[in-house]
């Protein structure tokens, strides 16, 4: 079975960045698509980024657009987001998605069936 445990979270002021890890296990994940989703206090859990785990193709929201990059190291079966430029309303607990490849991007969270426990993004002004 499929095991995703993030890591990186913390506080950090506003216009700074922060590294999330995602540790995948339990498959060959050449058939994958990561995704990073998030979730802040009262609101729907929201897409951020995929990445199509063969090809390192990439997709994302447009609120994060330009300031997050996802990235995957195959060596390491680690997914990464990069997030630069952070603000407030980044504030959130970050969770790492996984999905079987299909046709066209995914960015629903019910299209993701794999969930890592997820880890605290903080973003102070």
């Amino acid at each position: 079975q499929v095991q995703l445990v993030e890591s990186g979270g913390g506080l950090v002021q506003a216009g700074g960045s922060l590294r999330l890890s995602c540790a995948a296990s339990g498959r060959a994940f050449s058939s994958y698509t990561m995704g990073w989703f998030r979730q802040a206090p009262g609101k729907e859990r929201e897409f951020v980024a995929a990445i199509n785990w063969s090809t390192g193709s990439t997709y994302y929201a447009d609120s994060v657009k330009g300031r997050f990059t996802i990235s995957r190291d195959n060596a390491k079966n680690t997914v990464y987001l990069q997030m630069n430029g952070l603000k407030p309303e980044d504030t959130a607990i970050y969770y790492c998605a996984a999905r079987l490849d299909g046709p066209g991007w995914e960015s629903r969270v019910q299209g993701f069936g794999d969930w890592g426990q997820g880890t605290q993004v903080t973003v102070f002004s």
